[in-house]
């Protein structure tokens, strides 16, 4: 799987496997005989911490009837990991103390007492911050092996469907239409600008620095990029957008969602995805103002989802995010830390914005 991986350098696929120096690498790479374990300590007040977690050694669990035992190899870390631990919860039911941080992972089967599944098979799951995990037969998702897990962890996995799903089922783009994406240079928001070019459309990011500007501009096709640290995101989208914005795809939430607001154009769409801007705050902004006011007068659609919802036809998604890899039509960045004991600080480094491209957690080695 990785040399297809590297054979396919022609068709535009960017690498970049990104290490953090300064976080401690290697432990987590090798073959163990416990399960190592990262659970809640406390919800958190305020910003994140790695002290809001404990590190935790037991023994390998065994699958019971209909169960699967799987070794984690690489777990996914997303802004909405961060919202899953507030005490309110989000979209599912809080994370309490003493429970094992959730994550989605890509894992190898390592015994089966489940008749789908063998020793062996590649698999998603929710296995979260930990080696080895038991689960339900009925809860595993079986990877095709023509694609290396790299990218089903990114463009083939949770991050990239989310982009599909929201972009094309609830923006609806047109060609010619105007799509301004925040978070462009995440896992999430790098797609979907991409299937927007995709579709015609004409594409603006933002971003936080120069070099994420730089790299959704001229690697990824944007037709612009805004630095919201520093530009006023107002004036850079009045700017950028002088006839108005037809879809605005928010991953961020607060007052970048309200400078988009006031440029939508008439019948706009505004996708809901995230709010990575709200997340690690103990008091969060008020909703922005114009609401419902600007969404009846420019008769615009304002729609939240998530991706999950949408999981009846993962493989659709799969089948055209996988053949736009392969034109070299979807570009991407990969940021893996090694280790799983890097997993907090790897999150906090995610949240104040410090990765480009997806960021995953490289648990063991896939051989």
């Amino acid at each position: 799987m990785v040399l297809w991986f590297r054979s396919q350098k022609s068709v535009g696929n960017i690498r970049r496997v990104r290490i953090c120096e300064s976080i401690h690498r290697g432990k987590g790479t090798g073959m163990t005989d416990t399960n190592r374990q990262f659970v809640l300590a406390r919800h958190p007040d305020g910003e994140l911490q790695e002290s809001d977690f404990t590190w935790q050694e037991g023994p390998i669990p065994e699958p019971g009837p209909g169960e699967v035992l799987t070794r984690t190899l690489y777990l996914s870390l997303d802004p909405a990991n961060r919202s899953w631990i507030n005490k309110g919860g989000s979209y599912r039911d809080p994370v309490v103390p003493g429970q094992v941080m959730p994550g989605f992972t890509i894992g190898r089967v390592v015994a089966s007492r489940y008749s789908g599944l063998d020793a062996g098979d590649i698999v998603e799951s929710e296995s979260g911050w930990q080696d080895f995990a038991c689960l339900r037969g009925d809860d595993l998702y079986r990877l095709d092996a023509d694609a290396p897990l790299e990218l089903w962890m990114n463009v083939l996995g949770l991050t990239g469907k989310t982009a599909y799903f929201g972009l094309l089922d609830i923006g609806q783009p047109q060609v010619g239409e105007t799509v301004v994406v925040s978070g462009a240079a995440g896992a999430t928001g790098s797609v979907a600008g991409q299937i927007a070019k995709i579709k015609g459309c004409r594409v603006i990011g933002i971003a936080g620095s120069q070099e994420k500007c730089d790299w959704v501009r001229n690697d990824l096709g944007f037709d612009e990029a805004i630095d919201y640290k520093r530009q006023d995101m107002a004036e850079g989208l009045r700017a950028a957008c002088p006839d108005g914005i037809d879809i605005y795809f928010d991953n961020v939430g607060g007052a970048t969602l309200q400078a988009a607001l006031l440029q939508m154009r008439r019948g706009g769409r505004i996708v809901c995805c995230g709010a990575v801007s709200q997340y690690d705050k103990a008091k969060r902004d008020p909703s922005p103002a114009g609401i419902p006011g600007l969404l009846i007068v420019r008769r615009l659609k304002m729609q939240g989802f998530i991706v999950m919802d949408h999981y009846g036809r993962r493989r659709e998604a799969e089948r055209e995010l996988l053949h736009w890899v392969r034109e070299g039509r979807i570009k991407y960045r990969l940021d893996i830390v090694d280790g799983l004991e890097n997993a907090p600080r790897a999150l906090i480094g995610l949240l104040h914005g410090d990765n480009v491209g997806k960021r995953m957690i490289r648990v063991a080695a896939e051989d």
